[in-house]
């Protein structure tokens, strides 16, 4: 099973973040990549370079992305990440919704020996730390949530007590609350 992290995200908090993952060689990645793409590193600078929803961070000094041509579909002619392979981070975005709510971010990446994935190895003990570093991050930086497993960005939290809500991005997702 893929490892984790589900938050609140907005525009501030994941400048921040991007500013912090610059330690790190990440290369930004779409979820469907098309064949005129034009990788770059994953710093604040390039901010409004991210695509808008879902993105894969590449740690491209570990090992290059994996990809597979999509052979049908809308997206034929496009590429597609291999996340089992790979050592990527797949990247939801935080966005708002048609009510002006926040929806949930996660981060994940498959770290493990899995059967459901077919992975017969387990990621490289560089990339497993590199997330691990996240997952600290963001567990020391953001607020808790309530229900538990739910993380709130510093910057979220003030948009929160100025009115804001944060939903989750599900099918009948309920509201988080900001920890106290």
């Amino acid at each position: 099973m893929a490892h984790q992290i589900q938050a609140f995200i907005n525009e501030d908090d994941e400048r921040a973040l991007l500013n912090w993952l610059e330690r790190f060689v990440f290369e930004v990645y779409p979820r469907r990549v098309p064949p005129d793409w034009q990788t770059f590193r994953a710093r604040a600078a390039d901010y409004t370079k991210l695509p808008e929803e879902e993105l894969y961070l590449v740690a491209t000094d570990i090992g290059p992305a994996i990809v597979d041509p999509i052979k049908r579909g809308p997206d034929k002619g496009h590429w597609r990440i291999d996340e089992v392979r790979s050592p990527v981070i797949f990247w939801k975005r935080s966005r708002l919704n048609e009510d002006g709510e926040l929806l949930s971010a996660q981060f994940w990446a498959e770290l493990d020996i899995t059967e459901q994935t077919g992975r017969k190895n387990a990621a490289p003990d560089r990339f497993r730390v590199m997330f691990l570093e996240l997952e600290q991050h963001i567990a020391k930086t953001y607020r808790r949530g309530r229900p538990k497993p739910w993380h709130v960005g510093p910057a979220t939290a003030r948009a929160v007590k100025e009115g804001l809500v944060l939903r989750i991005d599900e099918h009948r997702g309920g509201t988080v609350e900001v920890h106290r």
